[in-house]
């Protein structure tokens, strides 16, 4: 009689482990990319939150922080850190972004906050002759850049991201793309600057056929594009006017890189060169693109032409300059001027 073999059981199969949850941060990341905000606006935010959850002690997730931890960290920010008002209310859109889309929960209603105060400031204008002065004090590609700031208006980050495609030296213009609120717009190139510009985009040319030839020249496209015109990102069109002298590796596509000069080398030149030229006055990036609307303003042109210039939004942005201009609307002259006679001595 034969013993029937018990049957073997095959051992339970194991379940997958969970996959992790998302941090704060990452989940932060993510709701910000579904809004669709720039880089810059996503580091800003980072920081804010980073800063309101190390005053909190830094133990405490947000989700248990309400609305008197919301005002004793503005109220921080106005009293002990004495930030400007721009920087309390981005502080607070941070907040609020973090309660409405990342932890999905009810904005808290912030009263009694103390605010900061908001000054009236008159941008720092040069004079033409200052200008002229900075502007022969720079060398190379930041004098070319220093000199679109001013000829054309751009701002900063606007003039590092152009493309060889977004210049038309037969038209004279500039094509800015994506500026500030997202928005094109359409701005002069000045004459003096076409044959450099020219220049330029034969040497671009160049060395992205030649980083090309070595696997590289590769950029950045916007949005979806890279997967529409996968081709795209070689091509001269989508170059960089001002291109990085090095590449990058770009791990997730394998591909070397080329990026956009960096903001900070024209930042750290346009000081530098006002230094050298003995310009007492506050000189930054931005200041080129205030002298450039004024002394537009100053030649007579249309205060809505300079506005599409500028890419305002709202031509009371555009008013700030007319009060730093020579002369007033009615072109005032001071009645020690006129009346009197200045005894010398």
């Amino acid at each position: 009689m034969s013993i029937p073999s018990t049957p073997t059981q095959s051992p339970p199969t194991a379940l997958p482990a969970p996959a992790p949850a998302p941090t704060l941060i990452e989940t932060f990341r993510d709701r910000a990319a579904v809004r669709r905000y720039s880089p810059r606006t996503v580091q800003a935010y980072e920081r804010w939150v980073r800063a309101y959850i190390r005053y909190h002690g830094g133990q405490t997730h947000p989700r248990h922080l309400g609305p008197e931890c919301v005002r004793a960290f503005l109220t921080h920010l106005a009293r002990e850190r004495q930030v400007a008002a721009s920087t309390q209310n981005q502080a607070l859109a941070a907040l609020c972004f973090l309660y409405r889309d990342v932890l999905e929960q009810p904005v808290p209603t912030v009263v009694g906050i103390t605010h900061a105060k908001k000054p009236h400031r008159l941008p720092n204008v040069l004079s033409r002759e200052e200008v002229m002065l900075l502007l022969r004090e720079m060398r190379g590609t930041t004098q070319l850049m220093a000199m679109l700031l001013y000829g054309s208006g751009l701002r900063l980050l606007e003039c590092c991201q152009l493309r060889l495609k977004d210049v038309d030296t037969v038209r004279g213009e500039l094509r800015v793309r994506n500026g500030k609120g997202a928005r094109d717009r359409v701005t002069m190139l000045p004459a003096a600057l076409r044959e450099r510009i020219a220049h330029q985009v034969a040497v671009v040319r160049r060395l992205t056929s030649m980083r090309a030839a070595r696997g590289g020249g590769y950029v950045v496209l916007p949005g979806a594009f890279d997967r529409k015109a996968p081709h795209a990102s070689r091509g001269w069109a989508w170059a960089w006017l001002f291109p990085s002298r090095t590449e990058y590796y770009h791990e997730p596509s394998h591909q070397y890189r080329t990026h956009h000069v960096h903001p900070t080398v024209l930042q750290k030149a346009v000081p530098a060169a006002a230094r050298r030229a003995g310009i007492v006055k506050r000189v930054t990036c931005h200041t080129l693109r205030h002298s450039f609307a004024t002394h537009l303003l100053e030649s007579g042109y249309d205060i809505r032409t300079v506005q599409e210039l500028l890419g305002h939004r709202d031509v009371s942005t555009t008013m700030l300059y007319t009060h730093v201009l020579n002369k007033g609307g009615l072109g005032v002259r001071s009645p020690l001027d006129v009346e009197m006679r200045v005894p010398v001595g």
